[in-house]
């Protein structure tokens, strides 16, 4: 495809849910701007602080925050999320709002949204981003997958970040039988690169997702690695407006990390600990890192995933109050996740954005 753009701008909104949907989104705000689009990116939180870091040139707005909160027991984490539910409401009207002007403010031409629902219009050309058209809820998976599923139903496509066939990294997550949508599978999305580095680390510790769930991780693994002789990266997922790093016996802690010192870090790793989310397994299979997870208490889709990559043979897991150090022997019976391209396939991708009446601009 010939992209006559024009500088199109394209408004991007990831949802911020920990950072997993800022960071996926990366690799597409890069791609665009190599295709001569413009990029505004939208969000909350620590989502819209690591893409400020990461894209300081980039005009960026801030929208109405879910009120995301997780409980401290993962068993009451439906009831919590359900309790939320009108302040989420609310926050998607609001939202839906502010991108209708700023439609009008700002020349959007397009709309690229990570899971927010209400970043959507029929003025412009929109794309929904989710790696869940199934939406995993325990006994009621059935009615969350179908609510959801309407919803996508409204955009002019949906962008699933893996492969359509066998194998793929997301399973009943990302695949249904028959899409009443538009369904493009565009590979999984890695802002990573492997690259052979000395080994500098014997074990990285990188910590994401919303409080309380987040910080109580944090201790737990703080208690842990006191048990452990290697050496130790310890990341701990908190965005703040300067980086802290402190150096305790065996063990470097970081607040956080932008981008390149990811990637490095990451590459100087030999084994990883980390959470089960989806964008952190698209890195570490970018970087063929092997790894043990420790999927967030509740969040039925890091459990399924846990779980489907262990009975797999790739990566062993333990639920948060059974975890022990000990347990990440067990990594070197496990083969690691599969290694993939993820490079973003723009001839097509951004058609969507050339399409005037149906037709594609040339």
């Amino acid at each position: 495809m010939e992209i006559s753009s024009n500088n199109k701008t394209i408004l991007i909104a990831p949802l911020n849910w920990g950072l997993g949907h800022a960071t996926r989104c990366i690799p597409i705000i890069k791609a665009l701007q190599e295709n001569n689009y413009i990029p505004i990116i939208a969000s909350d939180g620590i989502a819209l602080e690591l893409l400020r870091k990461e894209f300081p040139y980039v005009k960026t707005l801030k929208l109405p925050s879910y009120q995301i909160e997780y409980a401290k027991n993962g068993k009451n984490f439906k009831w919590k999320l359900l309790k939320s539910f009108p302040k989420m409401i609310e926050a998607i009207w609001n939202e839906k709002k502010k991108v209708k002007k700023w439609i009008k403010k700002y020349d959007i031409d397009g709309i690229i949204s990570d899971n927010r629902l209400g970043v959507f219009s029929k003025k412009v050309p929109s794309v929904f981003i989710t790696h869940q058209l199934n939406v995993m809820t325990g006994n009621t998976t059935w009615i969350t997958s179908k609510l959801h599923q309407n919803i996508i139903k409204k955009y002019n496509e949906c962008w699933v970040p893996d492969f359509e066939g066998i194998p793929n990294l997301t399973g009943k997550l990302g695949h249904i039988k028959k899409a009443d949508f538009n369904l493009k599978y565009i590979g999984p999305l890695s802002r990573m690169k492997k690259k052979e580095l000395p080994t500098q680390f014997d074990l990285m510790i990188i910590l994401s997702g919303p409080e309380p769930q987040r910080g109580l991780l944090e201790e737990k693994l703080k208690t842990e690695i006191v048990n452990y002789k290697g050496r130790v990266v310890f990341i701990k997922g908190i965005i703040e407006t300067e980086q802290k790093k402190e150096q305790i016996e065996n063990v470097t802690f970081y607040n956080f990390m932008n981008t390149r010192q990811l990637e490095q870090t990451f590459n100087e790793s030999e084994i990883v600990l980390c959470r089960s989310g989806y964008t952190t397994i698209m890195d570490l299979a970018k970087l063929e890192k092997k790894a043990f997870f420790i999927p967030t208490p509740g969040q039925y889709e890091q459990e399924y995933l846990a779980e489907k990559f262990e009975k797999e043979g790739l990566v062993p897991y333990a639920k948060q109050d059974d975890f022990k150090i000990e347990n990440l022997q067990k990594i070197e019976n496990y083969k690691g996740l599969p290694n993939f391209d993820s490079s973003i396939d723009c001839t097509t991708l951004f058609d969507v954005f050339e399409e005037i009446n149906g037709l594609v601009c040339l």
